[in-house]
């Protein structure tokens, strides 16, 4: 069957947008082909650094003839209702069918040639393409990424003629900018197509750009005894910035070894787009670097190694000078500089934040096994690089550049590295801090961002998450989990805002310091309620009243947002990890904020579900409680524990003794958060609750012995619901 294929061909396209230019053009190509009736047999796109590619094949010639039912207005409705229904058909009223009290009219359409329905199609692609960027060039009102050049656009053989603000379609394309022959070439077949780009220089598939790249690089690397450092991610760039890839290996001055490897990998890879090479076997990086160029030079690329190895030498010999220069001044001395660095507007300086994340890490570590004044040192200067020169230069380097600082003036090696890993984990793919103090100063700093911007309202909202606070909740969960750390989210949230406050009204640490201490094991609501009178205390006691009712609902609306976005966050984790979405939700519903063990009481629930016990027992709960709302709709549900009535069945009495004998085992095993153990005591109640149920009849005429059964079923919930909500496991 016919082959449409399209190509847009413009200036260089950013590499960053090509990707998803592709998947763009595919999702609107396939969108606009369905509309029109048409099922390709296959859709396939393709972007480069100058151009957007798409074959369709197995299209026919021509639509096929659509007959289309609209319902119109019901028989008898005003006159204007009819003739605008008869206007937007073009039919008359003699056309008009009358089906069960209602107009309805039959449009038959005559299929149009696939070209004009091509025509269509990509004219509205190219004025609605969704660039992140796009730009005017010349006096046409056309918006494209860059001056779009050309459109080749070919069906069945023939060009598909149109025009888009004078860009005429036709079967002309051209090759590499530099190395083709700067002549057009025709193509009216995908194979021709494809065949005539790498006749003139241009690789058109992205993969195949890789797969030349990397083959290309590690053959060089072999040649001279060296291997390539892969880097998934400039590999993705640098094939967007080449149609013709060509590696080339260079050499820079030994004399820059001395830096620290991440500095000299940046440079590479941030300014330059090179890729470092080492040495077999060794951890450092050779003297030398892998560049991508876009021709074929006649040298072997020798004369653009070397101008490469000029503008490397110059980046590096910037990166040496703020190595040296920074590591004159110690870095503590460095936290003077950021009390005039705004971390936010409404949150203070970063030298503000600093401290609060040091009150944090001091209450943390006790709970993950570090020392607390270890940690709050290390905490203390977690963010002490953001004023040194190497991170004004390289971003990409707080918390590496700290711990090389660190480690030069002898610190505590636990200390340097905690000032590295705090950051961690920053993905999916990156592993949590390794020790004690590192995670707790990690924890330390992602509660605080959290729990500042939750107070100022800034919450995620659908897909804008500005300040990666999704990121930093799932690091939160990560690190508790793979530690094993009880966070007391209550608590961090109380301490955090006592502490944003004293920051931003007194600037006092050691109010909050005292304050701290007098939050001791009290909850939330005592914590809060002592954050607002020690801070509105300093200013009148009359104000105090007025004062706190101001801030009571602002630090409550937090805490329940944040307690909310946790609950959410950990069950999209456990999700990723198979978990049951209704049974996170059940344990979610008991309030508990400790992630260690919500994650503990879902996998014991998990399992205990899979057992016939399990799902027996979910089956005779379900009933309980349906029984119970129907009666509470009825009247107030009786209170108080059944007792053993005269005359009453032997299987109402056995499932009094089992509750009996099970509700301080399910007790016993959640004060030792032994949950497997209480999901145990609870399978005992599977065959009592079963024999009740068939043989005892719940709604009994008597009063008394209705009431009793229905305190009966209320125990039953109660003691599964000790355990999860069993209301919201389906099933």
């Amino acid at each position: 069957m016919p082959q449409l294929l399209l190509e847009l061909l413009s200036e260089e396209i950013p590499a960053r947008m090509q990707a998803q230019a592709a998947r763009d053009l595919e999702r609107m190509a396939r969108d606009r082909l369905a509309e029109a009736g048409f099922i390709p047999e296959a859709l396939t796109a393709f972007a480069g650094p100058r151009r957007l590619t798409l074959v369709a094949q197995g299209l026919p010639t021509a639509q096929a003839d659509r007959s289309e039912e609209r319902k119109g207005p019901r028989v008898g409705a005003p006159d204007a209702a009819v003739d605008g229904f008869l206007r937007s058909t073009g039919l008359t009223r003699e056309q008009l069918v009358e089906r069960d009290g209602v107009w309805f009219a039959t449009l038959s359409r005559q299929g149009r040639p696939t070209a004009d329905i091509i025509a269509e199609m990509v004219e509205a692609i190219v004025r609605n393409f969704p660039w992140p960027k796009s730009m005017k060039w010349g006096t046409s009102a056309l918006r494209w990424v860059r001056p779009l050049r050309r459109i080749l656009c070919v069906f069945d053989g023939e060009v598909v003629p149109f025009a888009i603000e004078g860009i005429e379609s036709g079967d002309l394309t051209e090759g590499h900018r530099f190395m083709g022959d700067g002549k057009p070439f025709r193509a009216r077949h995908f194979d021709d197509y494809a065949a005539g780009l790498a006749a003139h220089f241009v690789v058109l598939d992205p993969a195949e750009r890789k797969a030349r790249i990397t083959q290309g690089a590690k053959t060089l690397c072999f040649a001279r005894g060296l291997e390539l450092v892969e880097d998934e991610g400039l590999l993705d760039e640098v094939c967007g910035l080449a149609e013709w890839p060509t590696p080339i290996l260079g050499d820079m001055d030994p004399a820059f070894l001395d830096l620290p490897p991440e500095v000299i990998r940046t440079s590479m890879r941030t300014h330059q787009k090179y890729f470092a090479v080492r040495r077999p076997g060794e951890a450092g990086l050779a003297p030398h670097f892998l560049a991508v160029a876009n021709i074929e030079a006649t040298d072997g690329g020798a004369a653009i190694a070397k101008g490469n190895a000029r503008v490397l030498s110059a980046r590096l010999n910037d990166a040496r000078f703020f190595w040296d220069e920074d590591r004159k001044v110690p870095l503590e001395s460095r936290l003077e500089k950021l009390k005039g660095v705004t971390f936010h507007a409404k949150l203070g300086t970063m030298y503000e934040r600093v401290e609060r994340v040091e009150a944090l890490a001091r209450e943390i570590a006790p709970l993950v096994g570090a020392d607390p004044a270890v940690a709050a040192k290390a905490a203390r200067l977690a963010k002490a690089d953001l004023g040194t020169g190497m991170v004004g230069e390289f971003p990409e380097l707080q918390g590496v550049i700290g711990r090389y600082y660190a480690a030069g003036e002898g610190m505590d090696p636990v200390i340097a590295d905690a000032i590295r890993d705090h950051y961690k984990p920053q993905g999916p793919g990156d592993a949590v801090p390794s020790d004690a103090v590192g995670a707790t100063v990690a924890l330390a700093d992602k509660l605080d961002t959290l729990i500042a911007f939750f107070a100022i309202g800034e919450k995620p909202t659908g897909s804008r998450d500005p300040f990666a606070l999704r990121r930093a909740a799932l690091g939160v969960i990560r690190v508790a989990l793979e530690k094993d750390v009880r966070i007391d989210l209550s608590r961090m949230v109380a301490l955090t805002l006592a502490s944003l406050f004293a920051d931003q009204k007194l600037g006092s640490l050691e109010r909050v310091e005292n304050l701290a201490s007098q939050i001791g094991e009290a909850g939330y609501e005592k914590a809060a309620e002592l954050a607002f009178f020690s801070i509105i205390s300093a200013y009148s006691p009359e104000g105090v009243q007025q004062m706190g009712a101001e801030r009571w609902p602002e630090v409550e609306k937090a805490r329940a947002d944040l307690h909310a976005f946790f609950a959410d966050r950990l069950k999209v984790s456990l999700r990723d990890q198979g978990k049951r979405h209704d049974l996170v939700d059940a344990v979610f519903a008991l309030g508990d904020d400790d992630i260690v063990r919500i994650v503990a009481r879902v996998e014991a629930l998990d399992g205990f579900l899979t057992t016939e016990d399990g799902k027996n027992l979910l089956a005779g709960y379900k009933r309980a409680t349906n029984i119970l709302k129907a009666e509470e709709k009825k009247e107030p549900l009786p209170t108080g524990a059944a007792e053993r009535l005269a005359g009453a069945p032997a299987e109402e009495a056995a499932l009094i003794d089992a509750l009996a004998a099970a509700e301080p085992e399910v007790g016993a095993a959640l004060a030792k958060e032994d949950f497997a153990g209480a999901m145990r005591a609870l399978a005992g109640l599977r065959a009592p609750v079963d024999a009740f149920f068939e043989k005892v009849l719940v709604n009994d005429p008597d009063v008394a012995t209705r009431h009793n059964r229905l305190r009966l079923l209320t125990q039953v919930r109660d003691a599964m619901g000790r355990v999860a909500d069993f209301s919201l496991v389906s099933g």
